[in-house]
């Protein structure tokens, strides 16, 4: 996996595994960098948003324009065509951040990069997403081309996204919670493990009070609503596998490894609020607030 920072003035430093231009430091770059290096080609830039995908890369400038760069494969990065010399050696791979010029005259506010697809909101709400389609997971809508962003109309006006490996979720204005995808070890949090293509709203404990933040893992996700965090999905070794005998889970903070189909409520003992939640892999982080 890699790293980033962002400094006070946008620049951009990344460091860790290179291997298919994840870093945006140029072809040239080693394949593993342990010590934060400065992505160069965005001098005079000032980067906003940043997220990292399984192998890939995207940015927000100030200006709302959008680059991303890394593993191509699937059409992730939302280029249309692969980059090359005048068409002559061709790779799905960015190795320095490139413009999405699909977004030209756009103006984009919030980004996620998940396993193997993208999501954009832009400033009048519209998500777009691009990247895998495969037996439709993320819930595309038919496209000539999977590289190419493209909008998904079943949702109201939007504010945040987040992807995880196959799954996606996106808050709206009012706060409301809409997740689609695979929906494996019930990471969607709509009470079953079907398979959504299209947006489905998460309820529950959402139609008391509305979701300020969500953020995904590879199986399970996790959301921030009146103060409290809620998880969901992926619990670990009794939902799906373990790992030499060992839990591989615990990751939904619920004291046990078990799969939670519908939003759950982390108890921390304590009186906190919740000010922004963050999921790995199979682990996830908060910050609080003792209220």
């Amino acid at each position: 996996m890699w790293n980033l920072t962002k400094t006070v003035d946008g620049e951009l430093y990344m460091w860790g595994r290179n291997t298919n231009g994840q870093l945006g430091l140029g072809k040239k770059a080693a394949t593993v960098l342990s010590m934060p290096n400065k992505v160069e080609c965005l001098n005079g830039v000032t980067i906003k948003i940043i997220s990292l995908g399984f192998e890939h890369s995207i940015a927000v400038t100030d200006k709302g324009e959008t680059l991303s760069w890394g593993g191509g494969r699937s059409g992730r990065l939302g280029h249309r065509h692969q980059s090359g010399i005048f068409g002559l050696l061709k790779s799905d791979n960015e190795y320095t951040p490139r413009l999405i010029k699909e977004f030209e005259g756009l103006k984009v506010k919030d980004a996620a990069a998940g396993m193997l697809h993208s999501v954009c909101i832009s400033e009048n709400g519209s998500v777009h997403i691009f990247g895998e389609r495969a037996n439709k997971k993320l819930g595309y809508r038919e496209a000539l081309n999977n590289s190419v962003p493209s909008m998904v109309d079943e949702l109201p006006f939007s504010e945040k996204a987040a992807c995880g490996g196959y799954h996606t979720c996106v808050i709206t204005g009012g706060g409301e919670l809409y997740v689609w995808g695979t929906n494996e070890n019930g990471c969607l949090g709509i009470g079953s493990t079907d398979v959504t293509h299209s947006p489905e709203r998460v309820e529950g404990p959402f139609l008391r009070d509305s979701v300020s933040e969500v953020s995904c893992g590879w199986k399970h996700t996790a959301a921030i609503s009146g103060g409290n965090i809620y998880t969901w999905g992926w619990g670990g070794s009794h939902g799906t596998f373990s790992v030499d005998g060992h839990s591989s889970g615990g990751q939904l903070g619920q004291g046990n490894d078990v799969d939670y189909i519908k939003p759950t409520k982390v108890n921390f003992h304590r009186h906190v609020k919740a000010l922004q939640i963050s999921c790995g892999f199979n682990h996830t982080g908060a910050i609080l607030k003792y209220s």
